[in-house]
């Protein structure tokens, strides 16, 4: 007898049918003599409908506390459905919200960590012979109040109960059949990857990658839980998320990510001294503003260009900022821009094989594009480009790298939220 801990996401039970399609499922694997935990997500698009509703009646920003409030109501509304359909085919089931499955945060709201899990009543009840459903993406303080765990924090919330659980495997289904070479719905002819390291995994979840949220992922790989993901629409076999992954011969790049939210803002004519950057970036990250990619130019007469890419969201909050500190840096000018997108290849392999960098700025040079910005590691190579060929840079580098198939991947609906 297995335990196992199942998610499912916004448009896996995104309606009725598709709710009672992921009962079956589950009861299914209950069936065949396992213990099931179930972790679900609003349904569809209630999320952003609740969003937009508190927009209508709220003219300021609205409460933090109260959006958690208003938030945390749509996986409630997904666990006593699902439960219901499960009990409706005969199987005991009890559903329970984040804080009944002892799911505790820090007091942040919006975007909280989980600090603890207390899962007695879990265990209890899955003693009893109950699969028991706990709502996704949310959580309680230790002073009793509700808190939300931001964009990917059911897939956190499955991963973090399956280690406190001690769950032989975490299995996330979605609306793909496991983890492509890239998005397949710009590469038709994606590779399906059988297993990926956890960190390789992390890389891509971190630059753009939709199919795991980073934070599920640096869960799994801090507490060693074995991650499946597969489709919500089929049986196929799906991809294995591990600690160490067989490498396939001749792939060197294992995927191939995006992320349209960058903008690069560039610090112009800055004075050469001691501590310059020091006091531009401690001044964003007191504001909670992350800096991904950092490039600094020569000096000439005793000043110094540099540039930085930050987040779309935070690039208005972030040019304040460094005005704020104008004549305590002392520069020229300062700039911004937007229409760009990341885009980054990832292999545990290309650590140790040369070229492989030197083959990304062909691609793209050969399709016309300049490169603004680049950020390399051991497993991962980024490139800041314009992003209004995007579709074809990643095509082209899909077929550089060697990761085209003869057959077309599979995608079930559309993309998973939370």
């Amino acid at each position: 007898m297995s335990l196992i801990v199942m998610k499912f996401g916004g448009s896996s039970v995104g309606d009725a049918e598709r709710m009672k399609r992921v009962a079956n499922r589950v009861v299914e694997r209950q069936r065949e003599g396992n213990k099931c935990v179930v972790v679900v997500s609003a349904m569809g698009d209630t999320t952003d409908d609740l969003i937009d509703l508190s927009k209508q009646i709220c003219t300021i920003t609205p409460p933090a506390r109260e959006m958690d409030m208003l938030l945390s109501t749509g996986e409630q509304v997904s666990v006593a459905l699902l439960s219901m359909a499960i009990q409706s085919l005969g199987q005991p089931a009890v559903s329970f919200t984040g804080w009944q499955a002892g799911m505790y945060t820090e007091a942040v709201h919006g975007k909280a960590r989980i600090s603890d899990i207390q899962p007695d009543r879990i265990l209890k009840a899955l003693e009893q012979g109950n699969v028991v459903i706990v709502a996704g993406f949310q959580g309680m303080t230790e002073e009793g109040e509700i808190t939300t765990l931001g964009r990917g924090g059911s897939d956190t919330t499955a991963v973090a109960l399956a280690a406190a659980v001690q769950a032989d495997v975490c299995e996330i289904f979605t609306d793909v059949d496991g983890i492509y070479s890239t998005d397949p719905r710009i590469v038709k002819c994606a590779r399906k990857l059988p297993e990926i390291t956890y960190d390789e995994m992390l890389e891509l979840a971190n630059l753009g990658a939709a199919v795991l949220h980073p934070r599920a992922v640096e869960y799994a790989k801090n507490y060693n839980v074995p991650l499946v993901v597969r489709s919500s629409f089929n049986h196929n076999e799906g991809t294995n998320v591990k600690e160490e992954a067989a490498m396939e011969q001749g792939i060197v790049v294992r995927g191939i990510a995006s992320d349209k939210n960058v903008a690069r803002i560039s610090i112009l004519g800055v004075e050469e001294k001691v501590g310059q950057l020091a006091k531009v970036f401690t001044a964003l990250a007191k504001e909670q503003i992350d800096v991904d990619i950092i490039v600094q130019s020569g000096v000439m007469n005793g000043l110094a260009d540099f540039s930085f890419t930050v987040s779309l969201s935070d690039k208005e909050r972030a040019l304040e900022v460094i005005q704020g500190i104008r004549d305590e840096v002392g520069f020229r000018e300062v700039s911004s821009q937007e229409n760009l997108v990341k885009v980054s290849i990832v292999g545990a392999g290309m650590v140790s094989t040369p070229g492989v960098a030197a083959k990304m700025f062909e691609a793209i040079s050969d399709l016309g594009l300049s490169i603004n910005m680049v950020s390399t590691s051991e497993i991962k190579t980024s490139c800041v480009i314009d992003n209004s060929r995007l579709n074809e840079v990643i095509q082209a580098l899909h077929t550089a790298y060697g990761l085209d198939t003869d057959s077309q991947a599979f995608v079930g609906g559309p993309a998973e939220r939370r």
